[in-house]
Order: C-alpha cells, then sequence, then structure tokens
C-alpha cells in the first residue's frame, strides 16, 4: 500500500481516521466525489449534479480534492474552455466506504 505524504504530514492529525475525515471535511466533498464513480464530469454537468453547492464553493472543494490527489483535472486546452474532473486511483479506493455509506444510509432512513 502506497503512503500519500503520510511522512510530512502525520504528524499533524491524531491518527489514520483523523487523517480521512480532514481531507474529506465539509458539506460537499463526498458528493463531488460520489457523483465522480465511474465517469469523468465537466465542471458544469458537475455543478448541477450538486444542488445548492455554489460555483465558487465548487471551485474550492474541486482545487482541494486536486491538491489530496483524490481527483484528475483535465484541462483540454481548447477555447471555449473545456475541462473534465474525474476520479484518481487514490480517490477510486474510496468507492467501498460510498457503498457502504450507501448502504447504511438505505437502511437506516430509506426503510
Amino acid at each position: 500500500m502506497t503512503q500519500v505524504r503520510m511522512d510530512t504530514q502525520q504528524e499533524q492529525y491524531k491518527c489514520p481516521v483523523d487523517a480521512a475525515i480532514q481531507v474529506l471535511r465539509g458539506k460537499w466533498k463526498i458528493l463531488i466525489l460520489w457523483k465522480l464513480q465511474g465517469k469523468s464530469m465537466r465542471f458544469g454537468e458537475l455543478k448541477r449534479s450538486v444542488p445548492g453547492i455554489t460555483e465558487k464553493m465548487l471551485i474550492q472543494q474541486l482545487r482541494e480534492l486536486e491538491q489530496h490527489e483524490l481527483i484528475y483535472r483535465h484541462d483540454f486546452q481548447e477555447m471555449p474552455l473545456r475541462v473534465e474532473y474525474s476520479l484518481t486511483q487514490h480517490g477510486q479506493k474510496l468507492k467501498p466506504i460510498f457503498d457502504a455509506l450507501w448502504q447504511w444510509g438505505e437502511e437506516h432512513f430509506y426503510r
């Protein structure tokens, strides 16, 4: 298993769970990552798929997810501007966790 930047950052986290929570914290990141499972999305498409998020907040959250190497931003260098976002291999490792969250939410709130 590869450690991503753990050597330089592990002192700021109390434990691995704390590190994961810090990376995924906030109202929008998990929803963004959920929407990107299995497909690439353009900015506008992603914004429409996450109701209530502002453009400014989406940009901020995408930048943070990119910094943590969970998503990849592909700039096609075209006019008009065309950018797509997708999960990195590191981000794809979250799928079993999201599946478990889906199952838990379904069992507890959609009975």
